[in-house]
């Protein structure tokens, strides 16, 4: 499997989805979610990790590096629309994990509500003992050319997915972490430069980096590290979901490496986030794979 996409002029075919989250199995071609390159050096062996909307794309990356280097991996999904996808990356983890590795697991749940990040945290632990990683990572997104045009259903279920999850989740994970423990949420270059098109997800990322940074400063004393990371255009389901055709079929092309990334791309800042032994001095800082934008960090 190569490691970057082959494009031809910086495109990818035609495509939309009609409804989100979109699906990565029907995805042309289908984002790559390791790098043979890759060589694991059992950074996360012993661990358990859980990952919410670890099903496909970013997520299902970060599982399987996760996996890669020892760690015992549960993740989140949602329910009938992503159980292709799940089933995939659970069979992909059976595969990947090691031999001092528990099975992993995938849990259905919306993560909007409180009661149901209770129930996701309180499986893994009756099922693992702890929570030693939690990356927050479940995300929505829709187009909007004007504010006028998000309505407050709208933009309830896009914070409530994209922010309210990551305070539902640390909020009950925390008890089961202990000190090396590490938290991680995925943001957005969105965050940094904005977006005039996804302005409520972009809210909701520009407050990631707002709650990752006070997270940090409060846990500092339990010796928990918070730290983010803010992805740019990644080729991944939420694209087709969002976008009409052209704008997929583009994607990408305007950043100065002229091309999409790949969620395998991504995922090693996360195994470098979660790993003591390289980023024990780092908290409170947020990761920029970008294909090149420079932002104000």
């Amino acid at each position: 499997m190569a490691t970057t996409i082959k494009q031809h002029d910086g495109q990818f075919p035609a495509q939309k989805q009609d409804c989100q989250p979109g699906k990565e199995h029907v995805m042309d071609p289908t984002p790559h979610f390791t790098n043979p390159d890759y060589k694991p050096a059992n950074k996360l062996q012993g661990k358990v990790a859980l990952v919410t909307g670890g099903d496909s794309g970013i997520g299902r990356a970060v599982c399987h590096y996760f996996a890669l280097e020892g760690a015992t991996v549960a993740f989140t999904y949602v329910k009938s629309h992503e159980d292709k996808d799940a089933q995939d990356t659970l069979q992909i983890l059976k595969q990947t994990k090691g031999s001092d590795a528990k099975d992993p697991k995938a849990i259905p749940a919306d993560l909007g509500f409180d009661e149901n990040c209770e129930r996701v945290v309180d499986e893994v632990v009756n099922t693992y003992g702890r929570i030693d990683t939690l990356v927050n990572n479940a995300a929505e997104q829709h187009k909007a050319s004007s504010v006028e045009e998000i309505d407050e259903e709208r933009l309830l279920r896009v914070f409530r997915t994209s922010i309210f999850s990551y305070f539902f989740m640390c909020r009950h994970s925390l008890k089961h972490m202990r000190e090396g423990s590490s938290i991680i949420n995925t943001t957005s270059v969105n965050a940094y430069k904005g977006n005039a098109k996804l302005l409520d997800y972009t809210a909701t990322k520009g407050a990631i980096v707002a709650f990752t940074r006070g997270l940090a400063l409060q846990l500092v004393s339990k010796g928990i590290r918070v730290n983010g990371v803010a992805p740019g255009p990644i080729w991944t389901p939420l694209i087709p979901a969002s976008f009409d055709e052209e704008e997929s079929a583009k994607f990408g092309s305007q950043v100065p490496m002229k091309r999409a990334g790949q969620p395998s791309e991504v995922a090693p800042c996360y195994v470098f986030l979660a790993c003591n032994a390289d980023s024990s001095y780092i908290t409170g800082q947020v990761l920029h794979p970008n294909g090149g934008t420079v932002v104000n960090a």
